[in-house]
């Protein structure tokens, strides 16, 4: 199949609507389009030199865990959800009741996201994985009566209050199969010869086109692309997530999957996932330098604590997988005094590190400031 040669699929009568059946994509792609090539280097080099990062910076999986964290907030914002990263990165019971909602779907996502790689040591990128994923990202958020873990037995639709007025129509779940058995195999196929971002490009698209679950389906479909690319080793660690590009040109987003469905143009799907993998890498690699400068610079600080320094960088090492903390967590969780806990966070305070956040006198919070600026949601 050539790029420029492509046909996105047809429309077939369904009772009162039309559904859309999309062109299965397990079959060898070539293109003519130089833009694809240029950009295809360029992401493949930036992809190349952030999976570096991640085998050369101390202590990695710690940070991953926010880099998981901050894709979590933002697949669920483009989806509607308004968790703030302060927000994210607190317990439960420290979450406004009406906001608790939202935080659980980004919670749900991270746990999704976490349980999917760890799988991935023992089973292949299949759609058995994703269904276990969908099962996990549904649980106990709304959506969880819409068949959480399973492909959908019934007709579901995008835009719009009911199928007569809906902007897209997925195929019919009677065709759901076929095409999904064809989209499994594409991601495996070893006879043909398609570089591994233009298959995580289409099956992305095609993903999204067929929309399998009742529910879901945007916040699978993104986590797939860094499934993906774990899986094919393009990724030693999950460290490339694109929601918060996605989420910047959300309008460009959704205009080049539309584009490609109404006017056959998947060239031009391929080009804007391509210009949004290697941005989103550039500013991967930003975020580890800025990591590593921080992580020197709080060595070097850790020094002037004397005595207390032990403790101090364990509560750094704390704070690297949740930067938010109290006074009892640190008793609780270092195993320390409370007068040794107010006194190691008075000279953390004085160096900059924590910043308090509530403004209470009593039962106050302490946020990491420096280490989770850094994963901020850009606006």
């Amino acid at each position: 199949m050539r790029i420029e040669q492509f046909k996105s699929g047809h429309f077939r009568q369904q009772y009162q609507y039309k559904s859309f059946d999309p062109t299965p994509i397990n079959q060898e792609w070539s293109w003519d389009d130089p833009r694809i090539n240029a950009l295809l280097e360029r992401a493949s080099r930036s992809l190349g030199e952030l999976n570096a990062f991640t085998l050369i910076v101390p202590e990695v999986d710690l940070y991953l865990q926010m880099h998981v964290l901050k894709e979590a907030n933002l697949s669920s914002r483009i989806e509607g959800t308004r968790t703030e990263m302060d927000e994210a990165v607190l317990a439960e019971e420290e979450i406004l009741p009406d906001r608790r909602d939202d935080w659980r779907e980004v919670q749900n996502y991270v746990q999704a996201m976490n349980e999917a790689i760890a799988s991935l040591q023992t089973l292949p990128l299949s759609l058995r994985l994703l269904k276990q994923t969908h099962a996990t990202l549904m649980q106990g958020v709304r959506g969880e009566r819409k068949a959480p873990g399973e492909f959908r037995r019934s007709q579901n639709w995008v835009g719009g209050a009911t199928l007569t007025d809906a902007a897209f129509i997925p195929p019919h779940h009677e065709d759901l199969p076929d095409l999904l058995t064809d989209l499994e195999a594409f991601w495996h196929n070893e006879t043909i010869h398609v570089p591994h971002l233009i298959r995580c490009a289409l099956s992305h698209y095609q993903f999204e086109t067929i929309h399998p679950f009742l529910d879901g389906n945007g916040r699978i479909g993104r986590l797939l692309i860094t499934l993906y690319l774990v899986s094919h080793g393009l990724l030693a660690k999950p460290s490339l997530y694109l929601s918060a590009h996605l989420e910047k040109h959300r309008g460009a987003y959704f205009d080049a999957l539309t584009r490609a469905r109404e006017s056959h143009d998947i060239g031009h799907w391929c080009r804007f996932f391509l210009q949004a993998v290697a941005e989103t890498a550039e500013r991967g690699k930003v975020t580890f330098r800025k990591l590593l400068d921080l992580h020197q610079e709080i060595d070097r600080r850790m020094v002037t604590l004397g005595r207390r320094a032990e403790n101090g960088r364990r509560l750094i090492q704390r704070l690297y997988r949740r930067p938010v903390i109290n006074v009892a967590q640190m008793v609780s969780e270092l195993g320390i005094q409370y007068p040794t806990a107010n006194q190691l966070i008075a000279s953390l305070v004085h160096m900059g590190l924590l910043e308090e956040v509530t403004g209470y006198q009593r039962n106050r919070c302490f946020r990491f400031g420096p280490y989770l600026n850094i994963f901020q949601v850009e606006h």
